[in-house]
């Protein structure tokens, strides 16, 4: 998960974390598991699917944000 590109693509659309937690049906703390990838939590395919509709995120942006894998140097 690329949380860095997720953020930028919110606030490039005015977006909040709390604003998309509420419109996914998740509580912020939740909603910030996900993102940060803690303790197993991810997002669903249907919230995937969810945030891809929201921000008209094109495939391969998709993949880079959900997809994306660190790599350490």
């Amino acid at each position: 998960m690329n949380k860095t590109l997720l953020s930028s693509v919110m606030v490039k659309n005015r977006d909040t974390q709390a604003k998309l937690a509420a419109a996914m049906g998740l509580s912020l703390s939740r909603f910030n598991a996900k993102i940060n990838e803690r303790e197993g939590a991810a997002f669903t395919q249907t919230e995937m699917a969810f945030i891809i509709k929201r921000y008209h995120l094109t495939n391969d942006e998709a993949m880079e944000i959900f997809f994306a894998k660190e790599v350490a140097l």
